[in-house]
Order: structure tokens, then sequence, then C-alpha cells
């Protein structure tokens, strides 16, 4: 006899062998309403078992892909699935092949990271005070958080504006001041007095 879903094995196994272990693969007969081939079974199901996807209408519908969609592992994880119509050599649809993947370690780092990035209480000024790398920083960190970008995304005018409110603050009457931001932009020192005269070029004209 031929095997209808000989042609879809293949993807199905390939699909399983890259997100292993951490995707459940399964194909569907939906003429028997059985399991055809599962990899990767997290589920506990096995080739034989009922699919118990029933006669609903949906599943006959001129429809190729269903979700992604969340369903629960038997340990109560989290899974994000997706299902593809599959059909036979003469178009018919024959049966599904189902992804589960497993995100519930995506749902523990989320907790995770969400921990460590919650608010923390105000930090003790005392001690930062007299830190101009500190204000240094922080004047950097402002002013990437106001224009939405990172450091290394900056444009030569931005970086001019950049090292226009580091001086602003006085902040370069620090002794070490010019090779700390220089570190920072990844640049070298002569570029960032080049940007400083630039800065202080441009705040003269404005005064005038």
């Amino acid at each position: 006899m031929i095997d209808p879903f000989a042609a879809h094995r293949p993807v199905a196994q390939a699909i399983a062998a890259l997100l292993h272990p951490h995707a459940e693969v399964v194909i569907h007969d939906l003429r028997t309403d059985r399991i055809v081939d599962i990899w990767n079974a997290f589920s506990h199901r096995q080739p034989g078992d009922e699919s118990l996807l029933g006669d609903d209408i949906e599943l006959s519908l001129d429809r190729d892909v269903f979700g992604p969609y969340d369903k629960a592992n038997v340990d109560g994880a989290r899974l994000k699935s997706i299902t593809a119509a599959l059909r036979d050599d003469k178009g018919k649809r024959i049966g599904l092949v189902c992804v589960n993947l497993d995100v519930s370690l995506f749902d523990q780092a989320i907790k995770l990271l969400s921990a460590f990035a919650a608010p923390s209480e105000p930090r003790p000024e005392a001690m930062f005070r007299q830190d101009w790398r500190e204000h240094i920083n922080l004047t950097i960190r402002t002013f990437l958080e106001k224009k939405r970008k990172a450091l290394k995304a900056l444009d030569r005018e931005e970086r001019v504006a950049l090292i226009a409110e580091i001086d602003a603050a006085g902040l370069f009457q620090a002794r070490n001041a010019v090779p700390h931001v220089a570190g920072a932009l990844d640049v070298s020192r002569a570029t960032i007095y080049t940007l400083l005269n630039a800065a202080r070029g441009s705040s003269m004209k404005a005064a005038q």
C-alpha cells in the first residue's frame, strides 16, 4: 500500500530535528482521526493514539495553516503551536502536521529578566556627587534614551549635540574626562576635541 504521508514525513522530521528537544511534531490522519507519526513526544502520545480532532467543519474548510496559537502541555507548560494541512497528490486534504513549541523556558527567562529590570531604590546621591564619570555616563544614557538610538548609531550632528550636553554640564573640566568620553564613543581623543570645538562653535553662533 502506498504511504499517503511519505512525501510529508521528511519535512516533519527535519523540523523536529532542528527544534529538538523543544518542539513536538505530530502528523495526524484526518481519515482515521489517528496519530500517524510523532517526534520529540513530550505530550506522552504515540503513533496510533486518537487525534481527537473530531469532525469539526473548520478542519474541512479550504484553509492550509492554523495559528500560531497557544496550547498546554501535559505538565501545564505553555506551548505555542502551528498546524498545516497535508494533501495527497490529487490535492485532497488527508492530514495535519502540528508543531508544538515548548515556550515555558522563554516564559521563565522573561520573568527572570523582568525581575532584574524592575525599578530599584533611588541611588544614594552622596556616593556619586563627586563622581564625574558617573555624571558623564548618565548624560550619555539620557541623551540616547531621548534619541531612541544606540551610541554607535549616532551621526556626527548628534555626536556634536551629545558633546555639547556634556560640556554644558561642566564635565569636561575633569582632568580625564576627554579620554573617558573617547572610550565611551570608541573614538580618538582628537575626535572628541574636534567635536567639542564644533559644539562650542555652534553655541557661540547661537548666542550671537
